[in-house]
């Protein structure tokens, strides 16, 4: 069992790395779609939900560009075609949405998929013990926790 050149065993990296792939292909759609709802938003909380849609895809963006690199930190190459990110990605594209309650519920169930997909690769680090990865993941999950409270209350949930 060999160890790549940050002491982590090569064979697990592999499989963390084609995870934080398949997260990554996650988080790429669902910037994407909150990019739209910011674009298209009408309606009475126009203002309030386009301001909110702009911090949350600019915190997307962030987490894109922090998985990639995660996955290059492993010695792995980062997913980076959009058609690679449509076929991986169980976060649907959405399109044309204008309504603050779509969109709305649309980012919860993306949340729901990009906190278990988190879950299962805060588990795989552990296994590789790959506190790099580990403590990104668990920093999203917390975080993430409390951004779905806060859009579930804004819902009425």
């Amino acid at each position: 069992m060999g160890k790549n050149f940050i002491g982590l065993d090569t064979e697990k990296t592999v499989k963390l790395a084609d995870s934080l792939n398949d997260l990554l292909s996650n988080y790429q759609i669902f910037y994407m779609n909150v990019r739209g709802y910011h674009w298209n938003i009408k309606g009475d909380n126009f203002f309030e939900l386009h301001l909110k849609f702009e911090e949350l895809y600019n915190d997307l963006l962030l987490k894109v560009d922090e998985v990639a690199e995660r996955v290059l930190t492993l010695g792995h190459r980062p997913a980076h075609s959009y058609s690679t990110y449509i076929e991986r990605s169980e976060v649907s594209e959405q399109r044309d949405v204008c309504d603050g309650k779509q969109a709305m519920e649309n980012i919860l169930d993306s949340f729901a998929t990009l906190i278990g997909k988190q879950r299962e690769l805060l588990s795989l680090a552990g296994d590789a013990e790959d506190e790099g990865t580990a403590a990104l993941m668990s920093d999203y999950i917390s975080q993430q926790e409390k951004t779905v409270w806060m859009y579930r209350s804004y819902l009425g949930h």
